[in-house]
């Protein structure tokens, strides 16, 4: 069938599937646009910052499991989306992201609005592609999808010159992908399967340390029936929240800098650590010749990358972690650790969770959030103090339930995000856990989600600081508060939301706080914020100050 490059794609786009598209237009994207504008099947959201588009596709597919796709147009258009690139690159998040270019024979010229995207964004894609020929749209986009979905996840960037839009072309759109020298390794080799099971069985103080990878392979299943079979406490990596239930009583929380004093305590006196679908990321190692000394370590990983990178497993296994671990737990031993769960036990006692002081404080707005929902939402977060607090007290108990910017930490990130899920999972209740420095970061979103009637809710915990800056000033550069004061030069956010066309709402007492919310959920067809105003020197406890150890842990 003969058709246009612009019309190619958006056939392409349909035979992957794709229901929406976040996107904002422009010079260089205009035959795409013109097709669009006839295009029924496929939802397009008009965000209004190009940053806003990429967290909203990263949003989306967090929360679906399929891959989100964005848009934008050439040079400034392109820049704008690399932020979220890079985000859901650390995150390993499927994504595919569409960028206009000049024209092929501008190209090199310095032309009007051109910026070398495929360049800029080769160590932040999972591979990228800049197209001259309009026969290879088909194939390119079945491999981009491909790509994006398989093996480790992540973005995918399709570069498209304006005169390849506007070429014909005979479409026909490829039913399976060819690429010999991408074979991701699924089944982990069987020996190393049976090894990793022998030292499981002998160890006497093992620990199950999960990440972002039991999400993304839906292995939450797997992970359970290991944990249960051979009696393993589990910790959960802030990536790897709701990978295994948190009101399962061998759940440790999350471990790492702000992690529960007793999943640091296990990881550190564990003679046998799992690790599922983890990197062992510098926030929950700290010190890394000082980290878990005690300990074998059994890797578990898609990516062959990331074995052996920062820490030397005494058994690797590369494959996808659902199957990995289900072929585990087949071989493992029924086994009990009654002194190990015991010792757990009255770490837990002895370092519970809580907060002192007066003052409406985040962690009962976040529990009051987790009650009003009865534990069903799917929680977004910002970067900061926010998320730290909406990580320890909003427990999950399922997969893609708790989205957030883990690997970059992404200011502005949440509130795009949560419009992508809500987007995703229109039946569930979204909450953005926000701060009053991170939100203005992508504040202008709140039109698309007023247009789009997206009933996101945001709960700014408003403390008129770069809160978690302030907080490292505070305990380690003598309080000296170097430009983190943000009382002064903040709006009224219930005016803000209010200009446009959202519901405000403020909160600054403890009685205030259970109504606000449910007047929130009742809020259906647009956003709402509630700006909460919570004691401004409240710090996320416990704390591992950055490179050090658990004997450096600030518990209170």
């Amino acid at each position: 069938m003969k058709m246009t490059g612009a019309q190619a794609l958006i056939e392409s786009l349909r035979g992957e599937g794709v229901e929406v598209i976040f996107g904002y237009p422009g010079g260089s994207l205009l035959p795409i646009y013109d097709v669009l504008y006839d295009t029924k099947d496929i939802r397009h959201i008009l965000v209004r910052h190009e940053q806003g588009a990429a967290h909203a596709a990263d949003g989306y597919a967090r929360a679906s499991g399929k891959v989100g796709v964005c848009m934008a147009t050439s040079g400034p258009g392109a820049t704008n989306l690399v932020t979220g690139i890079a985000t859901a690159h650390m995150d390993s998040v499927p994504m595919v992201a569409i960028t206009g270019q000049v024209p092929t024979f501008a190209i090199g010229k310095d032309a009007f609005q051109e910026a070398d995207i495929t360049g800029i964004t080769m160590p932040i894609t999972k591979h990228n592609y800049l197209l001259t020929d309009a026969k290879d749209i088909p194939r390119v986009l079945k491999e981009a999808f491909h790509i994006a979905r398989s093996g480790r996840p992540g973005p995918v960037l399709i570069d498209f010159p304006r005169d390849v839009q506007q070429a014909e072309l005979d479409f026909e759109y490829p039913e399976t992908v060819d690429l010999p020298a991408y074979r991701p390794v699924l089944n982990g080799h069987p020996k190393m399967i049976q090894r990793a099971a022998a030292v499981l069985d002998a160890a006497e103080r093992p620990l199950i340390y999960g990440g972002g990878g039991v999400n993304s392979s839906n292995a939450q299943a797997e992970l359970l029936a290991l944990a249960e079979r051979a009696d393993i406490p589990v910790t959960m990596t802030l990536m790897g929240k709701g990978g295994f239930p948190e009101d399962h009583e061998l759940c440790l929380g999350m471990p790492g800098m702000h992690g529960t004093a007793y999943a640091n305590y296990a990881l550190h006196e564990a003679d046998v650590i799992i690790a599922v679908g983890t990197r062992f990321d510098d926030r929950v190692t700290g010190k890394l010749d000082m980290f878990a000394q005690n300990a074998k370590f059994i890797h578990v990983d898609i990516d062959p990358a990331e074995i052996g990178k920062n820490v030397a497993p005494l058994v690797p296994i590369v494959g996808d972690v659902k199957r990995v671990i289900g072929e585990l737990s087949k071989k493992a031993a029924r086994t009990k650790h009654p002194e190990w769960l015991k010792t757990v036990a009255n770490w837990k006692q002895q370092y519970p969770m809580g907060w002192k002081g007066d003052g409406l404080k985040p962690q009962l707005i976040i529990q009051e959030i987790h009650r009003a929902t009865d534990g069903k939402a799917i929680i977004v977060t910002e970067v900061g103090q926010n998320q730290m607090w909406a990580a320890q007290w909003y427990p999950c108990r399922e997969t893609r339930q708790f989205i957030s910017s883990g690997g970059l930490g992404t200011m502005g990130y949440g509130f795009p995000a949560a419009i992508g899920a809500k987007v995703a999972r229109p039946d569930r209740q979204v909450w953005d856990i926000a701060g009053d420095g991170s939100i203005q970061m992508n504040i202008q979103e709140m039109a698309t989600a007023v247009h789009g009637k997206i009933a996101v809710k945001i709960a700014v915990l408003n403390n008129g600081y770069l809160g978690m800056v302030r907080q490292w000033q505070t305990l380690f550069f003598d309080n000296r508060l170097s430009h983190t004061d943000l009382a002064v030069g903040t709006p009224d956010f219930v005016k803000l939301v209010e200009a446009y066309g959202g519901v405000g709402l403020r909160v600054t007492e403890e009685s205030q706080v259970r109504d606000a919310i449910d007047k929130a959920a009742a809020v259906d067809d647009r956003p709402c914020l509630i700006d909460f105003h919570i004691s401004r020197d409240e710090n996320v406890m416990p704390m591992v100050p950055a490179g050090g150890t658990v004997d450096d842990m600030l518990v209170d």
